[in-house]
């Protein structure tokens, strides 16, 4: 939480637009900038559906131990995806969800047909809804999370074609 300057100073028109910029550049729904002089904070939710709800995370349950071998392979076919120019990367951690509220439909499927800047899924950091947008126009050819996952900075999420 960004705290009250010492000593107050209107920040420069320079300094609000770089901020803004490195915002839409990082994909970033808030930014908070602060000195000793000045403190900002921007936030913004742009071209996605209006997530009022969180989805509630499932307990866990008692599962078998997996094998090494299994999650060697995953790890080596998302290695192998994050080279494919369609691969959409998560900007940050958290949590991915595939659909706007618990019971909704998934903002897209396998084999859906997208076009750049729609919603493809949310991660939740912090509290906060961060929408993950298409880069580009394309068919969605394959979903690598599932809902509710939780997902690592640079992991592929989705695979558009």
């Amino acid at each position: 939480m960004a705290k009250a300057p010492k000593n107050p100073v209107e920040p420069t028109t320079e300094l609000v637009k770089a901020l803004a910029n490195i915002l839409d550049d990082a994909g970033l729904a808030e930014l908070e900038y602060e000195t000793d002089d000045v403190a900002i904070r921007l936030s913004r939710l742009a071209g996605a559906a209006p997530v009022t709800a969180v989805a509630p995370v499932a307990a866990p349950t008692a599962v078998a131990a997996p094998t090494a071998a299994p999650a060697a392979q995953s790890a080596e076919g998302a290695a192998d995806l994050s080279a494919d120019p369609g691969a959409v990367t998560s900007p940050m951690v958290g949590t991915a969800y595939i659909s706007p509220e618990p019971g909704a439909p998934a903002f897209v499927e396998e084999g859906s047909t997208v076009k750049k800047g729609q919603t493809l899924l949310i991660v939740e950091a912090m509290k906060v809804m961060n929408p993950i947008t298409a880069p580009q126009d394309g068919t969605v050819s394959k979903i690598m999370v599932k809902n509710a996952q939780p997902i690592e900075f640079g992991e592929v999420l989705v695979v558009i074609e």
